[in-house]
This record gives structure tokens, C-alpha cells and sequence, in this order.
């Protein structure tokens, strides 16, 4: 078995007594002692999440806007100004899902992607065969030199300004989805918990004395376990469960990042508008007593769906889920979910759950 992997911050976590799992093959925090707890302070103070794991990669050299194009399904003319960031999806041409991905501007000859960790060989190797073919003398450039912090929650900034003095000035005017450089750290107006908040990437071996800094600014650090259920009542996606290889971004729920109006070509865009889309991604409260997990099979009126990730809600006090279910069922609907033997109610509903702390459903 491989030995697990770890982030500049692996001593930061076992100094906090965090208890460590094989995440994508990385050692890396599920929670510090209450899962609950770190949701919630994400929601109503600041916490902040090792990412590490993620990695950001460079493309740099002429043309490689032109090469984004035909490489992602987004529209990357759409990032016009330096530090704007663009989500779309990378897909193969059968249009299912190689991997999401966030997108920075820098200038027309140097563009910034963050992959997903467990994808991150596979990106790579994707993007050096497409290169190969469209743009050979693009440079593709993995930055394993970097650490990731995500600062996230209504408290985030002024927490943040406190922890890195001098930043404010600089930090303050970013709105979400755009970035800037400040000095060796690059910050981002981005999360994956819906709220707001900062993705800092700086060199790994200035990463422990920064998170100290937020420690000292009283930033609670949190898990895996509490961004999970922060994105899940967000409504964000999970690549591997809402969306994989064998699903299209239409069936995922983010037709919103396919751009299938310009003349544009991209990969996969031809299988996009030649299948049909007959399942949808929906939200769902469970109204019985249980917990929605992932796998569990839906029953509607339509046919039959699936949970891709499901969950407790802290927020809500409720069990919730996202589902791939017939297209045909419409949100208020009552739909069955089999757990354990039994069929629970559940009612279709429109995600996200919860945006800044407030809840939708």
C-alpha cells in the first residue's frame, strides 16, 4: 500500500489532535474534536481548512487562451481582467466529467487552474495529451511547491486582515471570484462552503507560521468532515459523487457552466448536443426520521434516481441530500427513499439549502 502523502501543515494538524484519514491518498484532518462545531463556526465566525491537497497548475505561453477554449467547457473569453476566476468542467468527448476546476486569469500568457486532489495525476496527463495535439509549445506547470489555506465564513476577512497585516488595503476591494497576487501569496475571493471567504496559495514552508497567524487571529481550524456538510448545504458539487465520468455536466447540475451558444468547438461539445439529457440533479428534505446517504435509491413517480451525496444538515436540523432523478419530477414533489428496508418521504426541493447563513429551504 502507498505510503499517505502529507501537507506542509501534517505537524499543525497532529499539534491540534486532529484526527487524520486517507483522503485521496493524503493524511488529512476529518475534524479537531466536534464536526457540528466547526460547521457551525464556518457559518456564523471563521474557520479555516488545510486544501493543500488540491493543486494549482500554470499554463503558460502563447495562445493558451485558444487552448482553454477547446479545453473546458466554460467560456474562458468571459475572464477579461487579471485575477478573475472562471468554474467550469473538463470533459472527455464521450461530454462526461474528467474533472471541475476553477480557472484564474493572470495575463493572455499565463492562466492558473486548481484541480481537484484526487484527479490531479490524471488532469495532468489529460491536459499534456490535449496540449500535445492543439498546443505543443504550451507550457503545463504543476506548482506542488504551494500550500492552500481557505479562510471561510461572514468573520473570514476581518480575521484574515488581523492574521496578515497590510492586507486589508489590498484584499478588501477583491470581489468573489477574482484574485490577486500580493507578493509571493495568491488570494482568492473563493470557497466551497457558500460563504464568504479567501483560498490562499502561498509557498509550503511559509504555510505553518501563516496558519498560526490565524490561529493567533482566532480562526478555528476544521476538517473534511465540516466542508462536506458546509458544501453540501451549498449546493456544490463533489466530483466522484454529483458528477463523474459517466455523467454530463447537464445531468449535474451545472448546464450553468457549459457555454453551448458560441460558435466555440470544445471537447466534448459535440456529445452534449447529441444525447439526450433524461436525468436531472435535484435537492432533497427528507420529511421521516433517517439520514440520506449517497447510493440510496430514490423512488418517483418517473422512475427510478439515486442519491450522489447526502447528509445531516446542522443548519437546518434536517437531513438533506443531492439526488439524479428522472427529469419529468418537478420540485414540491414527494418522492420515496429506500433506507434499510424501509421507504422514507423526501420533498424535491430547489438547492442551495443555505447561502451566508441563511436558510433557503
Amino acid at each position: 500500500m502507498a505510503e499517505l502523502k502529507h501537507t506542509p501543515l501534517n505537524q499543525k494538524h497532529r499539534e491540534a489532535n486532529a484526527k487524520l484519514v486517507d483522503f485521496s491518498g493524503w493524511e488529512m484532518p476529518i475534524h479537531y474534536g466536534s464536526q457540528i462545531e466547526e460547521h457551525n463556526i464556518v457559518r456564523t465566525d471563521a474557520g479555516m481548512f488545510d486544501v493543500s491537497h488540491m493543486l494549482p497548475v500554470d499554463i503558460k505561453g502563447e495562445g493558451v487562451r485558444d487552448f482553454l477554449k477547446k479545453l473546458v467547457a466554460n467560456n474562458v473569453d468571459k475572464l477579461q481582467h487579471t485575477g478573475k476566476a472562471l468554474y467550469s468542467c473538463m470533459l472527455h468527448e464521450g461530454g462526461g466529467v474528467v474533472d471541475d476546476l476553477i480557472i484564474y486569469f493572470m495575463n493572455e500568457s499565463w492562466f492558473r487552474l486548481v484541480v481537484n486532489a484526487g484527479c490531479a495525476d490524471k488532469d495532468i496527463a489529460w491536459m499534456e495529451v490535449q496540449r500535445n495535439k492543439y498546443a505543443p509549445d504550451l507550457e503545463i506547470k504543476p506548482l506542488r511547491e504551494l500550500a492552500m489555506i481557505a479562510v471561510q465564513g461572514p468573520k473570514a476577512a476581518e480575521k484574515l486582515w488581523q492574521a496578515l497585516p497590510g492586507s486589508e488595503p489590498l484584499t478588501r476591494p477583491i470581489k468573489p471570484f477574482n484574485a490577486v497576487l500580493i507578493g509571493q501569496m495568491f488570494v482568492a475571493r473563493t470557497g466551497y462552503t457558500g460563504e464568504d471567504g479567501f483560498e490562499i496559495m502561498l509557498p509550503a514552508t511559509a504555510a505553518p507560521f501563516f496558519w498560526q497567524a490565524l490561529l493567533d487571529a482566532g480562526v478555528k481550524p476544521c476538517g473534511l468532515g465540516a466542508r462536506d456538510t458546509l458544501r453540501l448545504e451549498a449546493g456544490m458539487n463533489l466530483y466522484g459523487q454529483d458528477m463523474t465520468e459517466t455523467t454530463t455536466p447537464l445531468e449535474s447540475g451545472l448546464a450553468w457552466t457549459v457555454d453551448l451558444k458560441s460558435e466555440r468547438d470544445f471537447i466534448g461539445k459535440d456529445s452534449l448536443l447529441r444525447l439526450p439529457v433524461s436525468r436531472q440533479l435535484v435537492g432533497l428534505l427528507l420529511l421521516d426520521k433517517g439520514v440520506l446517504r449517497a447510493h440510496q435509491h430514490v423512488l418517483t413517480q418517473e422512475g427510478e434516481g439515486e442519491i450522489t451525496s447526502g447528509s445531516f444538515s446542522p443548519t437546518l436540523n434536517a437531513s438533506i441530500a443531492l439526488a439524479r432523478i428522472p427529469v419529468g419530477v418537478d420540485l414540491g414533489d414527494e418522492v420515496e427513499v429506500e433506507i434499510r428496508d424501509k421507504r422514507l418521504k423526501a420533498r424535491v426541493v430547489k438547492y442551495p439549502f443555505v447561502r451566508n447563513g441563511k436558510a433557503l429551504v
